[in-house]
C-alpha cells in the first residue's frame, strides 16, 4: 500500500490485505480488507495513530520510511485488539522514546496481550486533549463500539475523526477516498452487522457525540476514508433504528424435502401478503448476507427437520448467531418437519433469550406435509401480517 495524503501532513500508511478471506478464523471476507493507520505530523511532535495487522508490519515500516519518518513521539492506540495494535512492539522498538497515548482499560489490554512495559504507556481520560504543534488531538472514549476500550481520535484543525472499527468496512481498494459509495456502504453495512450490530444500544449515543463534532472527514480503521460524513452517518442512523422493516427472513435446512415444501409454501404466503421474504438455505449461505438481512427484518422464521430430538446443527448454529447479533427483531415463527418427535421447539425458543421477540405458535409436521399443515402455514402467513400491521409496518388497508 502506498503512502496517501488524506490532508497536508496527515497520511495514511497502513496496509492492504487484497486476499484476505476469513477474519478471527469466523467472518468471511469476500472483498479482503485494510489495516488502517495513520500519521500526523505537528510542527513539534509526530503521532502515529494505530498499527497493523502483525502479518503486515513490514509494509507500515515501508510506508514510514518513504516519508522519511526518523523520530515519532506518541503511537495512539484506539483500539487493543491486534489487527489494530499488533505492529505496537516492533514501532516502540525502532522508536524507544515513542509513548502509547491510550485509555486505561485498552493499556491494560495491550499489557496482557503484548506484554508491552507499564513505562511505555501515557493514560487519557475521555475528552482529554493533547497539542502536537499546531494540532491538537481530542480522546472520545467508545466503550463497546466493539471492545470495553475502544475509543475514537479527533484531529481539530484538519476535521478528522478517527474512528477506528466504528464505521469501516472490510473492503480493499486502491482508492483512499469512497469512490463507489453504493459497494462501499454496502460493505459497511455488512461490517455493522457482523460486528456492531449487538451493540447498537451504545452505538446509539457515540453516533450522537460524533455528529455533535464539526467533521469534515471520517477516517476508519478498515476500508476506504468518507470525505463526506454525513452520508455514512445517516446510513448507520438508519441501521440503529429500532423500527424494521416489512421483511422475513427463513432460515432453513432440508433433509428430505419436506421441510423445503413448507417453506416453500410460506415464502409464497408471505408474498400474497405483501410481506418482502429472504429466505436462506444455510446448507450453502455465506452467514455474513445473514447478518446484514437480520439489521432490517421484523420478523425470523426458522425451518428445519429434527435431527436426534433437536435442530438440525446448521440450524442450530445459525440460531445461536442471530442469538448473539441481537437484531431488532420483533416475531418468531418455527417450523419443520420430524420422523417421530423431539424438543425442536423447546431447544430453540431456549436459544434465543438475548432477543426480546413473539414467538408465534409453530408448526411441526409429522412426516411429509398434508393439507391440514400448509393450512397451518397460511395461518402462520396470516399472524405474521397481522403482526406487522400491529407495529406499523404495514397499513392497516394493505
Amino acid at each position: 500500500m502506498a503512502v496517501r495524503t488524506l490532508k497536508d501532513g496527515v497520511y495514511a500508511v497502513g496496509a492492504i490485505d487484497w486476499h484476505r478471506r476469513l477474519f478471527d478464523e469466523l467472518i468471511p471476507l469476500p472483498h479482503g480488507t485494510s489495516y488502517n493507520a495513520y500519521l500526523i505530523k505537528g510542527s513539534e511532535k509526530t503521532v502515529l495513530i494505530d498499527t497493523v495487522d502483525p502479518a503486515r508490519t513490514h509494509e507500515l515500516l515501508a510506508n514510514l520510511q518513504k516519508l522519511g519518518v526518523d523520530r515519532i513521539d506518541y503511537i495512539v492506540s484506539n483500539h487493543a485488539e491486534q489487527d489494530h495494535s499488533g505492529s505496537i512492539p516492533r514501532i516502540i522498538e525502532l522508536h524507544p522514546d515513542a509513548k502509547i497515548l491510550t485509555n486505561q482499560k485498552c493499556k491494560d489490554m495491550l499489557i496482557d496481550h503484548l506484554c508491552i512495559a507499564e513505562d511505555k504507556f501515557i493514560t487519557v481520560k475521555d475528552r482529554e486533549t493533547i497539542s502536537i504543534g499546531g494540532r491538537t488531538l481530542e480522546f472520545l472514549l467508545a466503550p463497546w463500539v466493539h471492545w470495553p476500550e475502544t475509543m475514537f481520535t479527533y484531529s481539530r484543525e484538519d476535521k478528522i475523526l478517527f474512528s477506528c472499527d466504528f464505521l469501516g468496512s472490510h473492503y480493499a481498494s486502491s482508492s483512499l477516498f469512497v469512490d463507489d459509495e453504493a459497494r462501499v456502504y454496502e460493505g459497511a453495512k455488512r461490517y455493522y452487522a457482523e460486528i456492531m450490530m449487538p451493540f447498537s444500544t451504545s452505538i446509539k449515543k457515540h453516533l450522537e457525540t460524533i455528529k455533535a463534532l464539526d467533521v469534515e472527514m471520517i477516517a476508519p480503521s478498515h476500508g476506504p476514508v468518507y470525505p463526506r460524513p454525513e452520508t455514512i452517518l445517516d446510513e448507520c442512523s438508519k441501521w440503529i433504528s429500532d423500527k424494521g422493516k416489512n421483511e422475513v427472513i427463513i432460515v432453513f435446512v432440508s433433509m428430505h424435502g419436506s421441510t423445503e415444501k413448507m417453506v416453500n409454501h410460506l415464502i409464497d404466503a408471505l408474498i400474497d401478503r405483501g410481506i418482502t421474504v429472504r429466505p436462506f438455505n444455510l446448507t450453502g449461505t455465506d452467514l455474513g448476507e445473514l447478518a446484514v438481512s437480520l439489521i432490517d427484518a421484523a420478523t425470523i422464521v426458522i425451518a428445519t427437520p429434527t435431527v436426534l430430538v433437536g435442530a438440525h446443527p446448521e440450524v442450530a448454529y445459525a440460531v445461536s448467531l442471530v442469538n448473539a447479533l441481537r437484531p431488532k427483531l420483533k416475531f418468531a415463527g418455527i417450523i419443520g418437519s420430524y420422523g417421530w418427535g423431539g424438543k425442536v421447539v423447546e431447544q430453540i425458543t431456549g436459544m434465543i433469550s438475548n432477543l426480546k421477540l413473539e414467538v408465534l405458535d409453530p408448526v411441526l409436521v409429522k412426516g411429509h406435509p398434508k393439507d391440514g399443515d400448509i393450512a397451518a402455514l397460511d395461518r402462520l402467513a396470516d399472524e405474521i401480517l397481522k403482526r406487522h400491521k400491529s407495529i406499523g409496518l404495514i397499513k392497516e388497508d394493505q
